[in-house]
């Protein structure tokens, strides 16, 4: 399609983000691309000023720039159609859903699929192959369960939500609308819970409830556990990314963002906006305050106060972090300085 054609497709979003560009030219685009293996005929971004010197390296026929007018001037003499946003990365996203759309299957119930004649099913719901849905179980309209789910008794799952190919869904577990599991996960299965005694561990029984509300994503292969008593929960509109274990009865708060093999132990509580980077760990009954953010492989062992930004293990300011690990390369040069000074 036409540069002029996306610009009018994406119609609010270019508004709201006080965009502008090159009237001269009007080049087809037939995809998007990152910007350093862009070629012509395709739609990129630049970011920052990270990224700020493929502007004169780029074969892209169209960019997606900041606010930069050294950037801009760039584009313009090379002949690249450019669009000014103020958030260019949230803009390509938006510009990738022109060219692509995820597999979506028809509504249909395939006749391999078993479901308990006691579970209500919704309007125009996809249940796929060897799916199988136990008794009590509520399912809402425009739902898509791909082929091998597999959800136990009294699980409900609202409007538009998605479970992928081999996800299972364990009793006692609520999914809110418009959220997505991918494939391998196992929401609800039993928390780790053992009481030692003389005679070895007593199982104490997982009575408590999984919830996911509205917008929630689960990667692959990701487990979130009930509890004992109460309730695991995960705010709306968070995100987790794949191999994360959410142990029972965590209470994880709205738009979180949790990168690959984070690991919560039980009870751990996060605030709002949390961002936790690759193997992060929270120990037990740990909290975590509003908009804080823990950098990759940070141990969390007890609190971190809202806003704050931590790293290492266990966790400190990332400041901190900083000038401990600059001192850290340090150390060998240090060392023979130290032994020479005691040996003279």
């Amino acid at each position: 399609m036409k540069f002029s054609e996306i610009l009018a497709k994406l119609g609010c979003a270019a508004e709201c983000n006080s965009l502008s560009s090159q009237t001269a030219l009007d080049p087809e685009i037939i995809g998007v691309a990152q910007v350093h293996n862009a070629t012509t005929g395709t739609l990129s971004y630049i970011e920052g000023d990270k990224f700020a010197t493929y502007v004169s390296e780029t074969s892209a026929s169209a960019l997606i720039l900041p606010q930069n007018e050294v950037l801009q001037k760039q584009a313009t003499e090379r002949r690249i159609v450019w669009i000014v946003a103020r958030d260019p990365r949230l803009l390509f996203a938006q510009a990738i859903a022109l060219f692509y759309q995820p597999f979506h299957p028809a509504p249909q119930i395939h006749p391999s699929a078993v479901i308990d004649p006691s579970a209500e099913i919704g309007k125009d719901v996809y249940i796929g192959p060897h799916v199988v849905i136990q008794a009590g179980v509520k399912i809402g309209n425009e739902v898509c369960l791909h082929p091998n789910v597999v959800i136990y008794p009294e699980v409900q799952i609202s409007d538009h939500t998605i479970l992928h190919a081999n996800c299972t869904i364990h009793e006692r577990t609520q999914i809110g609308s418009d959220c997505v599991i991918h494939s391998g996960a196992v929401i609800g299965a039993e928390g780790f819970g053992f009481v030692p005694t003389p005679q070895g561990w007593f199982k104490m029984e997982q009575s408590g409830y999984t919830v996911l509300e509205d917008q929630v994503e689960v990667g692959c292969n990701t487990t979130i556990d009930r509890p004992a008593v109460g309730e695991t929960r995960i705010g709306y509109n968070t995100k987790i990314d794949n191999l994360v274990h959410i142990a029972h009865g965590c209470q994880v708060g709205k738009s979180c963002a949790m990168a690959a093999q984070v690991g919560l132990a039980g009870g751990v509580t996060l605030g709002n906006q949390v961002i936790l980077a690759g193997q992060v760990g929270v120990a037990n009954q740990g909290k975590i305050g509003d908009g804080a953010i823990a950098t990759a492989k940070s141990g969390i062992h007890n609190k971190v106060e809202a806003g704050a930004i931590v790293s290492g293990n266990p966790a400190v300011s990332n400041k901190l972090y900083l000038k401990a690990s600059a001192i850290y390369k340090r150390l060998p040069e240090m060392y023979k300085a130290l032994k020479k000074h005691a040996q003279s």
